[in-house]
């Protein structure tokens, strides 16, 4: 075995040698001069002298990184002199967290500039926050009047998970109230998803969002649902789906980081207007009927919303009433006014209670839309199941059929129910 400081050659023993110039193994003891040793006597090399090489000069040092980071604000600011700029844009693209450091202080500087407004941008907090989400996502804290359109629109997207390709060209006839008729209007499961999203456009148009439609696209529901139809170079297909989904997720997205203030920004339907929390309502309601619609035509089993968005759906309905049927007065379609009273009082109303899950109870006022109703004042009573009752305000089912228990003053009783029916639309 090879000892450790032999280079790995040789046997080891003191004297050996491998036998090659210049490889050794111990020393070796000159033997005694031979005749021709004296003879020969080895030649001598003289030294010569080797000139001293300059050694290369050392580069200057430049600012240390400390030094550097140190200019970044007066950088920022285009403060720094000649040589300063130099050196530190040469140090930003060497140094990462220098170079995120610098762009962030150009950001805030770019806020200093007196030229510009400085009111913030109600949707700034939305845009910081989904920049934020892009980096890390996290979840979205849904405000409760919107978690119903969050909740109705994702049931909806499973269910039209579970379709087939054929079924969205399944036909369904959509149905709503005009005047004192039934109406109705045949598409496909394609076509009502058109639907949907156009309306919703709506409320996009309305946070600032693009609108599916485009620019300069009617504000009238119906006229923007027909628009949407007629435009289409063939019918539409399940790939209305993608858009209509990322259209609601960005619905849901915006609202959540818009701030308090957003729950009363009004969204405009052409001849009427709602605050955005209702606006957002009246959606969720919508897209639980045409998910109906759709179940139906496709022979797909489908529940209704649960009971506090049920509720809130009833609310919403219950709270446009005395505006419906005013307008319906108006047109001739409902019985005169008995008596009027002033805005926030107390006036002539209608009971209305609503039995099921999502129930409850309301007084609708009769004669002047801004009264309020109450349990002293009522001359009529009207029962329904909660299911039945959005059934009819979607114009599902006419007023004559609703089954609803019925006491008190007839006029009233037909006045509001019809009322009921006409807050449907196409």
């Amino acid at each position: 075995m090879n000892g450790p400081l032999d280079g790995g050659r040789g046997n080891g023993r003191p004297g050996d040698d491998d036998g090659r110039d210049g490889v050794r193994g111990a020393p070796r003891i000159p033997g005694p001069r031979s005749a021709a040793d004296d003879l020969n006597p080895p030649r001598l090399v003289p030294l010569q002298s080797v000139p001293e090489q300059e050694a290369p000069p050392m580069p200057a040092e430049g600012p240390s990184h400390s030094v550097l980071k140190s200019l970044l604000g007066a950088w920022a600011l285009s403060a720094c002199s000649a040589e300063e700029t130099v050196a530190v844009e040469e140090h930003l693209g060497d140094c990462a967290p220098c170079a995120e450091e610098a762009l962030r202080l150009r950001d805030a500087v770019a806020l200093l500039h007196t030229d510009r407004d400085l009111d913030l941008d109600p949707l700034l907090r939305f845009r910081v926050l989904e920049n934020c989400l892009g980096r890390r996502p996290a979840r979205i804290p849904v405000p409760v009047w919107a978690t119903p359109y969050d909740a109705e629109t994702a049931r909806l997207d499973a269910l039209l998970q579970d379709i087939g390709e054929s079924e969205w060209h399944a036909p369904v006839r959509l149905k709503w109230f005009e005047g004192e008729r039934p109406v109705s209007r045949r598409t496909t499961v394609a076509g009502v998803m058109g639907h949907l999203m156009s309306v919703d456009g709506l409320v996009a148009s309305a946070l600032g969002l693009d609108d599916p439609l485009g620019a300069g696209a009617p504000r009238v529901p119906t006229e923007r649902t027909e628009a949407f139809w007629s435009t289409s170079d063939r019918p539409p297909t399940r790939t209305v789906r993608e858009p209509w989904r990322d259209q609601s997720h960005t619905l849901i997205r915006t609202v959540s980081f818009a701030g308090r203030g957003v729950a009363e920004l009004s969204v405009s339907y052409g001849d009427f207007a709602l605050p955005l929390r209702d606006s957002l309502l009246d959606r969720a309601f919508e897209c639980w009927v045409h998910a109906g619609d759709i179940a139906d035509a496709v022979d797909y089993p489908y529940e209704p919303p649960s009971g506090s968005h049920l509720h809130r759906m009833i609310d919403l309905a219950a709270r446009l009433l005395p505006a419906a049927l005013a307008d319906r007065r108006r047109a001739g379609l409902a019985g005169p006014a008995r008596h009027l009273v002033a805005a926030g009082s107390r006036g002539r109303s209608l009971h209305l209670e609503v039995e099921g899950s999502g129930g409850g109870n309301w007084y609708i006022a009769l004669d002047s839309p801004a009264a309020v109703g109450s349990a002293d004042q009522a001359v009529a009573q009207v029962a329904l199941d909660g299911v039945e009752f959005c059934r009819l305000v979607a114009g599902h089912v006419s007023p004559e059929e609703a089954a609803a228990g019925q006491d008190g003053d007839r006029e009233a009783i037909r006045d509001v129910l019809f009322a009921a029916a006409s807050l449907s639309r196409l």
